[in-house]
């Protein structure tokens, strides 16, 4: 059975709720699913003025975590077309880790949301990678592993890439049930990846 780690930077629980389903497929396919978030790094009262809700109740990831699994996958929100400064800062104080190539050889993958259906979802991950690439991370693509990602009759974030949602600029769009459905695959698929690779 692999460990994955579910690991999520979620302002205003899109990525969480997209989660869920992640976490969902991972289980279906028999994984240990371990689930975390990334510290913020905004204060309290820059949080208030954003309206942002109190965070979840998981644990705090840190580095140290990290050799514990067998592959994780990061879901965060998409800024500018890349990660978040909270995720940044999360990779920068991984440099231990680097040194000692404890995360060589491990799977990963992502999911991601935007405001908009241009608003950077694939530029998301391809500027993500190099966390991977310099950790010797492998990345796992989700494919076109879905029916609905193929779906143009409404609107369905993800792509070959990761499961992704759509959330408008306020927020106000909740993931869709095609969107879970997405998450909930990669999850699954992910999984039997990093089955395989566990076994080696």
């Amino acid at each position: 059975m692999a460990k994955i780690f579910v690991i999520t930077y979620s302002m205003y629980g899109h990525i969480n709720a997209m989660a869920e389903s992640v976490v969902k497929g991972l289980k279906k396919a028999g994984a240990e699913v371990g689930r975390y978030q990334i510290a913020e790094t905004l204060s309290d009262e820059v949080l208030a003025k954003m309206h942002a809700p109190p965070k979840a109740d998981f644990p705090i990831i840190t580095p140290e975590d990290l050799p514990k699994a067998d592959g994780f996958i990061f879901g965060f929100p998409t800024r500018y077309g890349g990660a978040p400064a909270q995720v940044r800062a999360f990779f920068d104080a991984t440099g231990g880790l680097w040194s000692s190539k404890a995360l060589a050889g491990k799977p990963a993958g992502f999911f991601f949301s935007t405001g908009s259906q241009h608003g950077g979802q694939e530029a998301t991950v391809l500027t993500s990678l190099p966390f991977l690439a310099h950790h010797g991370i492998i990345y796992v693509p989700f494919g076109y592993a879905h029916p609905s990602l193929l779906d143009n009759s409404e609107i369905v974030g993800g792509s070959a890439w990761g499961a992704g949602t759509v959330v408008n600029g306020d927020g106000s769009r909740l993931p869709s049930q095609k969107e879970l459905e997405i998450a909930e695959a990669q999850g699954e698929s992910f999984a039997q990846v990093a089955k395989k690779l566990a076994a080696k």
